[in-house]
Order: C-alpha cells, then structure tokens, then sequence
C-alpha cells in the first residue's frame, strides 16, 4: 500500500510538470499553486493513509501474537502431555524390559552355571584321567630308560607284527642261526631250502632313543649344527648296530645273505632314510635291510606270497601225481566200459533171439488152437513137456 501511494505521488508530479512546461507563464503560477495545493493534500491523505496502515499493522501484529501465544500455550500443553504419556510409556517399558531381562538373565546365568559346573566337572575328570597318563607316561619312560626294556619293547611290537602276518611254523623265536655262535637272534622267519633243510632270515629290532630324543630336541631348538651332529651320531649308530647283526646272525647257507633292522619308530625310520647313502651303505657293506612299522608290512606281505607259492608248488606236484593216478584208473574204466559195452551188446543181441522166438512160440500155439485136437496123437512136444522139470528147455526144438 505504501509503494502505491509513492506511485501515485510520483505520477501527479509528473503531470504537474508536464502541465508547467505545456501551460504559458501566465497560468505557471496558479497551476503550480493549485498543484502544490493538491500535493500537500496527497501528503496529508498519504500520511492519514500511512497513519491507519501503521494502526492497521499494529492491530495485526498485537493479534498475531495473542494467536502465536495461544498457540504456543497449546504446543506447550500438548507437549508436555505428550512428554508425560511417553514418560509413563517408558516407564511401563523400562519395567517390561527390566522383568524380562532380569528372568532371562537369571536363566542365562542358571543355564551358564550349570554348564560351567559340567565343564569344571568334565575338566576335574580329565584332569584325573591327565594324572593316570602322567604316571602311565612315567612309568613308559622310566621302563624306555633301561636298555633292555626297550629292546624288549621293540621285540614285543616285532613279534606282534609277525603274529598277526605269518603262521607259527613260519618264524621262530629266539634261535641261534649261525654255527658257533652263542647269540641268539630275537626272530627268524624260516624258508625251505634244498634237501628240506631250513633257511633263516634274521630280523632283530633296535631303538637308540637317547641318540633320537637329542636329535628331537635339537630340531625343536632349530640348531642347525647340532642337528647335523645329532644325524650324523645315529647314521654311527645304526652302523654298529647292523655290523653287530652282521657278525652275529648271518651265516649262508644257514641263513640269508642279507638280515632285517627293524626300527619300531617311523620317525627314527625316517632319519635314517634321510640320510645319503646310508640305506645302501649298510646293504652294500653289511647286509643289512632297514625296515619301519610299515614297511616290515610290506615284507612280510612278500614273504607270504613267497609261502603261498612253496605252497602252491608243492601242491602242484601232488596234483599231478594224483592226475596220474586218476588217468590210470581212467583208462581201466575204460577198458571196464568197453567190456559192459560188449556185454550189453551181446545181451542186446541175445534179447532180440528170444523175442524172435517167443513171436514164433506165439504163430506155433495159435496154430494148435486154431487145428482140431487128435486124441489118440500126442500134442507136439507133450513128451517134452513132461520131462521139462529134468531136462533143459531148448529154444531150437520147436524152430521150424
């Protein structure tokens, strides 16, 4: 409203200027007092206009901020009853929530009491159990400690092994395979040899675990140089131990020309295999064999299949003697079958006279039917019909 009163004002200057300029000087004076006239009537209505506009604004605004105020009591009530209703709200949740979590919590935590409670129990036991293999394995490494129970250790494993893999007649226990020795090898598997004499293969189990537990605990330090001195003293080892096998158990033709070192731990096979030329060295220079707890499997799988064609062999040379016998008495079975078959033929033949003549017997009787009986004539053959109890019935008497 007030730019148009400013419009309205501006116009009417204008115009009076346009009528000053158009007008002679003559009418400028009176035209310009009637148009300051009009002008200080417009600023006086303007003014009034401005005046009620400022009053109108004022009203406007005074009623504005009663509306605003009101407003803002109602948001004010609303929210507060709005904050109260979730507060209540809330609360009621936060109960709920506290009830449930407090039901719940105490059956997580019975829940997890108990299984706690069996674990400690379960672990009370294995400790227990723990216990009884501490002791077991004290006991185990205080029976390895000695010498002797480790060598009897690995004969007892060895000798379990060839139980479960040869028959009893196959090996022997505790024998003495070479002539002069007093040394008795702790198994030899036997083998048939020429005239029915027995052959040996030696097989003695060895275990130097001093040398291998070094060994073991050097490559757990990962000292190079002490792992290389720890090999290098059971390669010595091993060789002692094959040279002595040597000198005491291999005696051909009593025996093999070769013997079995059975080592009863696959790691200890192992480093022994690992090591260049150490295998072949004890073949080659002391005939020696190296076999693990899996590979004496695959020897003596051999050996039963060596067995098994002794067997076969054997066998083989009874059956064909018993064929022999059988093709003799085959042929005299044939020779019997020839003789039935003659026999049979002969009865065949002698089978088709008597039905021949028994067809002819038959013509003859109905011939004496069919012919009137004579009584003073006797019948043919009534003589010897009653002397047929003391003579022989001849078949050709009655021939035509």
């Amino acid at each position: 409203m007030f730019l148009t009163i400013l419009l309205v004002l501006n116009t009417l200057l204008l115009i009076a200027l346009l009528v000053r300029a158009l007008t002679p000087r003559k009418d400028g004076d009176r035209v310009e007092r009637l148009v300051r006239e009009e002008m200080a009537t417009n600023r006086r209505e303007s003014a009034q206009s401005i005046h009620a506009f400022a009053d109108q604004l004022l009203k406007l605004t005074d009623m504005n901020e009663r509306k605003l105020e009101k407003v803002r009591e109602v948001v004010e009530t609303r929210l507060q009853a709005l904050q109260e209703d979730n507060s209540n709200k809330l609360e009621k949740i936060r109960e709920t929530v506290d009830e449930k979590l407090h039901s719940t919590l105490e059956k997580r935590l019975g829940e997890s009491f108990k299984v706690v409670s069996d674990r400690l129990e379960k672990v009370h036991a294995g400790l227990g159990e723990m216990q009884s293999l501490a002791s077991g394995v004290g006991d185990l490494k205080r029976v390895l400690t000695n010498v002797k129970t480790r060598g009897t250790w690995g004969e007892i494993q060895l000798g379990n092994l060839l139980e479960q893999m040869l028959t009893v007649d196959q090996y022997e226990r505790n024998v003495v395979t070479k002539q002069g020795s007093r040394d008795p090898v702790e198994f030899a598997i036997k083998l048939p040899g020429r005239d029915g004499k027995v052959v040996y293969i030696p097989i003695d189990a060895k275990f130097p675990k001093e040398d291998y537990e070094r060994l073991l605990q050097a490559q757990d330090e990962s000292n190079a140089a002490l792992v290389e001195e720890q090999q290098k003293a059971i390669e010595n080892r091993i060789k002692l131990e094959a040279k002595k096998i040597r000198d005491k158990y291999i005696d051909p033709p009593q025996t093999t020309d070769f013997a079995i070192m059975y080592l009863p731990i696959e790691g200890l096979y192992a480093e022994v295999l690992r090591r260049p030329g150490l295998h072949e060295q004890l073949q080659r220079d002391f005939r020696v064999t190296i076999a693990g707890p899996t590979t004496i499997t695959a020897h003596l799988n051999a050996l039963q299949m060596g067995f098994r064609t002794l067997a076969v062999e054997k066998r083989a040379s009874e059956v064909w003697q018993l064929l022999g016998a059988v093709r003799n008495e085959f042929v005299k079975f044939g020779d019997i079958l020839d003789k039935t078959h003659t026999r049979l033929k002969q009865a065949s033949e002698e089978i088709e006279s008597a039905t021949r003549k028994s067809r002819t017997i038959e013509r003859k009787l109905k011939d004496v039917q069919e012919s009137p009986a004579l009584p003073d004539q006797p019948v043919l053959g009534q003589d010897r019909t009653v002397n047929a109890s003391r003579e022989p019935f001849d078949d050709d008497a009655i021939l035509p």
